[in-house]
């Protein structure tokens, strides 16, 4: 059944592309190839461009410079209607006086196609909805409603199908349910989803690449697990999760190994996993590759961890797991993760403890930048 519903797409790309409002560019010289039924993500803060791209690729937006095209085929100057993109938007935007069946119709029925209940029942069988099509939309849930305005959107078979923020308006239960619903949805149908959020979970669960964008230009792109096991800025450790980094210097190198001073302690970080090409190192390690140690266990850290000691400032339970925020010597705050695998096994504030991880989960990112991330990005990705 799967086989049945997909069409052959095609890649989408993006070459040289800006879009300018006065004199701010919005999207900056933008060079990109999204393959061809993929489940691509934009994945930034507010204003970082996204949404501007993919309003350019659905033709709502006129390029200031550069070119669309998918396959050999340039879209640049097509009208919205004249491109194989649809848009589901986070409103929906669904017939409120049509039934489910009619909604999904909606585009057929424009085409003058004469026998569209194959198709139509087709699609809400795909997006599991068969027994509500003579429901109207107010009687749906949110969740439900999404489906419809998704195959709404595929029965039409465009060759991209692009989300703007589709799961905003849902509560985060139901949220993470569509996550798996869309991601089922794509790899059935095979379309392109080109997807634009500011959501780094939803970007991660459902993506197959990610392009981490900031101020009009991609700042990393590849898959989840990449980007975020080995960010190549501090924009991106910081926006992708969460991440402690320590400003440093190296003073010495060998074939697999980075030496790093910072704050008078020395750290080892790889040398594949060092993006930076001066010697001034900040040193980056995510808060759950951290183990936290009461100061007289000390003596347990493994032969050549990264060691730091510190004290308990705050302990967070957040069920899963436990996050600490620990002050270091130096005045620095780091925060750490420790799943709760043994009951009240948890330290408390005020403690000495000492933390450490292996130098094969530490990352380096070039000197020179601020180590946080700014409190309007923070916010827009839920830090």
């Amino acid at each position: 059944m799967a086989q049945d519903r997909k069409h052959n797409v095609e890649d989408l790309h993006l070459v040289d592309l800006t879009k300018k409002f006065g004199e701010v560019a919005a999207v900056d010289d933008l060079t990109l190839t999204i393959p061809a039924g993929s489940f691509f993500a934009l994945l930034g803060a507010s204003g970082c461009g996204k949404t501007t791209t993919l309003r350019m690729v659905a033709g709502l937006e006129d390029p200031t410079s550069g070119r669309i095209s998918i396959g050999e085929k340039d879209i640049t100057s097509l009208r919205a209607f004249q491109r194989p993109v649809n848009t589901v938007f986070q409103s929906y935007a669904l017939f409120p006086h049509l039934d489910i069946f009619e909604n999904v119709a909606f585009g057929l029925r424009r085409r003058k196609v004469k026998n569209v209940e194959p198709a139509v029942n087709a699609m809400l069988e795909l997006v599991e909805l068969s027994a509500m099509a003579r429901r109207k939309p107010t009687q749906l849930s949110g969740g439900q409603q999404q489906r419809v305005a998704v195959a709404r959107a595929l029965i039409n078979e465009p060759d991209v199908l692009l989300l703007d923020e589709p799961l905003g308006a849902l509560d985060l239960k139901l949220r993470r349910q569509m996550q798996i619903e869309l991601k089922r949805i794509q790899t059935e149908v095979g379309t392109t989803f080109v997807h634009v959020t500011h959501d780094q979970e939803e970007a991660m669960t459902m993506a197959d690449t990610i392009a981490v964008m900031n101020a009009g230009r991609i700042e990393q792109l590849g898959d989840p697990a990449s980007i975020y096991e080995l960010p190549r800025t501090v924009f991106v450790a910081n926006f992708l999760g969460q991440s402690n980094l320590f400003a440093g210097t190296r003073v010495s190198t060998d074939a697999n190994m980075i030496e790093v001073m910072a704050n008078g302690t020395k750290f080892l970080v790889p040398t594949e996993r060092n993006a930076a090409s001066g010697d001034e190192i900040i040193i980056g390690v995510r808060p759950e590759k951290i183990t936290v140690l009461d100061f007289p266990d000390r003596e347990k850290v493994p032969t050549g961890h990264n060691t730091l000691e510190g004290r308990v400032v705050d302990v967070s339970y957040a069920g899963v797991s436990t996050q600490y925020l620990i002050t270091l010597p130096w005045g620095q705050n780091i925060t750490v993760f420790e799943q709760n695998v043994v009951v009240g096994d948890r330290c408390n504030v005020g403690d000495q403890v000492v933390v450490h991880w292996s130098p094969d989960h530490t990352f380096g990112l070039a000197g020179g930048e601020t180590l946080l991330v700014s409190t309007a990005q923070a916010l827009a990705a839920g830090v």
